[in-house]
């Protein structure tokens, strides 16, 4: 008779699928099962745990869902053996569904951009740093040309804020970094076109170079004033009319 691995006897008196999903996931924890393990069939799981099979499969389901097992058809059920950006999924709902949470959400932003500053900062190459400045110069003749620039400058901004968060060289931040930029994107959108139509083009394209001077010079000491600077906070936040 097979023995019954240890991360099985640990089923706790709680919601089924939970309790499921919990043992699986303490497994993963300490090693028991690692990442490209196969996990034991659904029927074998059940009998294990004392539970109906389809309270296994739900519970299958829903890590799948979460990016942490991964199907194989005729193979079986397989713990993943990366990050997975589906990972990433259930956080942008939450964000999206809490109502009170635009303070928060620029808390967030602010982390998360001062952290990506700080890595791509330590991490900064001089093909990457000529990369940005070419966006730079972009940003420039745009808005020089005064032909449709809230549109075509919000492009490369976001194109020059993906390059920064790719510098950082860690695929975790740099998925979220773009979570945030894409949950904050009508907020941004609108401070680029206000800056642009009062007449603030100058000043706008100034917070990115200084973004890239940061990122140029190595120093880390005032990174957080300049990531806060470049919000230009009034317009986000609004003139409390």
């Amino acid at each position: 008779m097979t023995e019954t691995p240890g991360y099985l006897k640990n089923l706790k008196k709680e919601s089924v699928v939970q309790s499921v999903i919990n043992c699986l996931t303490d497994a993963m924890r300490n090693k028991e099962l690692k990442p490209g393990d196969k996990i034991p069939p659904e029927p074998d799981l059940a009998a294990s745990l004392g539970v109906a099979r389809s309270s296994v499969r739900e519970a299958i389901k829903i890590l799948t869902y979460l990016g942490v097992l991964e199907s194989k058809r005729a193979e079986g059920t397989f713990v993943c053996s990366g990050f997975q950006e589906s990972m990433i999924d259930p956080m942008i709902y939450g964000i999206i569904l809490n109502q009170d949470s635009f303070e928060n959400l620029m808390e967030l932003r602010e982390m998360t951009e001062t952290g990506i500053m700080r890595l791509a900062t330590l991490k900064y190459n001089e093909s990457e740093g000529r990369a940005l400045e070419k966006l730079l110069e972009q940003m420039k003749d745009i808005l020089d040309s005064g032909e449709d620039m809230v549109d075509r400058f919000f492009q490369v901004d976001n194109q020059f804020h993906d390059m920064v968060s790719q510098m950082g060289k860690n695929p975790l931040a740099d998925k979220i970094s773009r979570v945030v930029r894409t949950l904050t994107h009508a907020m941004r959108y609108e401070t680029v076109s206000k800056m642009i139509n009062s007449g603030r083009s100058e000043e706008l394209f100034q917070a990115h170079n200084r973004l890239y001077e940061t990122l140029k010079s190595g120093r880390l000491d005032n990174v957080r004033e300049i990531v806060r600077e470049s919000y230009f906070g009034e317009l986000v936040y609004g003139d409390g009319e």
